[in-house]
């Protein structure tokens, strides 16, 4: 695998690092191939109970290196082909039923904020920023961040970010629900490490629970708006259904029964 994303896997979560600091992990040719074959290993595995997804450098996302990509590719065209290998990882997060947590410090732009949104709990730094700036170079939004934005902070919110220029701060990007929530360290690096550390914490706290369990709740509430009110009840009753025919669901149903039980008698 390229090192424009480093991948790793132990203990049942596996850690997609974009790794492209000197560019702020924008993604280019390389690192959009590397993405969408990490996160498609990730959520084929069977070992794997828990994604985290963060990243090396200063920021963690800039979105599209638009830099590059004026200088190596020819055409829209061009454009649209990278963007739609980039949309198969995001797809691969998004569709699986694996729950993923961002390391998200430092700034989060453009397709980055897509990535973002790709995940299911994002942590950031009390110095974080994120924002579209897509307009600011003539661009439309990419990479999820039409289809999951307003899903995520509502239409009205969604529009100021993408019709301005704005970064919110991370008490704001809190506030609005976009990430779920912020650790302040002492300098820049300092905040880094702590947001991995607290985004790690999250993953093994999946893990140490009822790991399949989380995994289908992410998928439910993912799915929900490609099916309707009475096809998500009976979804939902289908999953709970074939949830209990686990052995874990059985010994975990089993043991709060029992616990039950012993503080009323």
């Amino acid at each position: 695998m390229s090192d424009a994303i480093l991948f790793a896997v132990e203990e049942g979560m596996a850690r997609l690092t974009l790794n492209r600091p000197t560019r702020l992990n924008a993604f280019n040719a390389e690192l959009a191939h590397a993405w969408r074959d990490a996160t498609a290993e990730a959520t084929s595995r069977a070992d794997v109970k828990a994604i985290l997804l963060d990243a090396t450098g200063p920021a963690f996302c800039a979105g599209g290196d638009v830099i590059e990509m004026a200088a190596t590719m020819g055409s829209g065209a061009d454009i649209t082909a990278l963007a739609e290998v980039i949309n198969s990882g995001i797809r691969s997060l998004t569709e699986s039923s694996v729950p993923v947590v961002a390391a998200a410090h430092g700034t989060t732009a453009g397709g980055g904020l897509g990535i973002l949104l790709s995940t299911d709990y994002a942590v950031v730094g009390s110095r974080s920023r994120l924002g579209s700036l897509y307009a600011n170079i003539g661009l439309t939004p990419d990479l999820s961040v039409s289809a999951q934005l307003a899903r995520a902070v509502g239409q009205r919110r969604a529009l100021q970010l993408v019709l301005q220029d704005r970064l919110l701060s991370a008490a704001e990007a809190v506030e609005w629900g976009l990430v779920a929530e912020a650790v302040e360290g002492a300098d820049a690096a300092a905040e880094a490490d702590l947001v991995r550390a607290r985004a790690e914490e999250i993953a093994r706290f999946w893990l140490a629970g009822a790991a399949d369990a989380y995994g289908h709740a992410k998928r439910l509430v993912r799915e929900q708006p490609g099916r309707s009110f009475v096809e998500q009840l009976s979804e939902e009753a289908r999953s709970i259904g074939a949830s209990m025919e686990t052995a874990d669901a059985r010994a975990r149903v089993a043991a709060f029964a029992a616990a039950s039980a012993k503080k009323t008698a």
